[in-house]
């Protein structure tokens, strides 16, 4: 009796080990946190003109795997913003270019599209946050895995953001992606 005990509560104790270090692999970011913080992000706004960006990628080590610099050239057209992205590496590779189209819904959600995204990024806004949830084929060495990007930015001015994404696989983040923006002037 007391060695099936002993082994119930090591079982349990392994058991509740095992799920406190998995749940340390999920991040979890609640856009109705952000509703109400100010100040509002607007992507539009943010995005209509020139945009400098400065990022790194984290694998789930916390080792640096890319470092990069983005310019972005957005730019509004009815309900649709362009955004026409190019990458220089200083750490790692990755892509050159990539042109997001972001439509506006009529519940002003939003819908983006870009070649390497598979199907539709949705878009929703919180006050100070927006979020960006999408799949992508993510090429790394010689192998493509299917992720998912769970996109967030967060506004701390009318020209400057922190963007901070966390790429999934089998609902664990795998990397870290963090990027500071800021609008270039006219």
């Amino acid at each position: 009796m007391i060695k099936n005990t002993m082994k119930l509560c090591l079982g349990l104790g392994f058991a509740a080990l095992t799920m406190a270090g998995l749940s340390g692999c999920s991040v979890s970011v609640e856009g109705e946190d952000y509703k109400s913080v100010s100040p509002v992000f607007d992507i539009e706004q943010f995005f209509d003109g020139n945009v400098k960006a400065w990022g790194i990628v984290q694998n789930r080590s916390g080792e640096v795997v890319q470092r990069f610099v983005v310019n972005i050239d957005g730019a509004i057209e009815g309900d649709t913003l362009t955004l026409d992205e190019t990458f220089e590496y200083g750490v790692g590779e990755g892509p050159t270019s990539r042109t997001w189209t972001i439509v506006k819904q009529s519940d002003n959600s939003f819908v983006g599209r870009a070649s390497d995204i598979e199907g539709p990024a949705k878009g929703t806004s919180y006050g100070n946050a927006f979020n960006f949830h999408y799949e992508m084929d993510l090429p790394v060495d010689d192998t493509t895995y299917s992720v998912t990007f769970d996109d967030w930015f967060w506004a701390f001015d009318d020209s400057t953001m922190m963007n901070r994404s966390y790429i999934r696989k089998f609902g664990i983040v795998m990397a870290e992606v963090t990027i500071f923006m800021q609008k270039q002037p006219q």
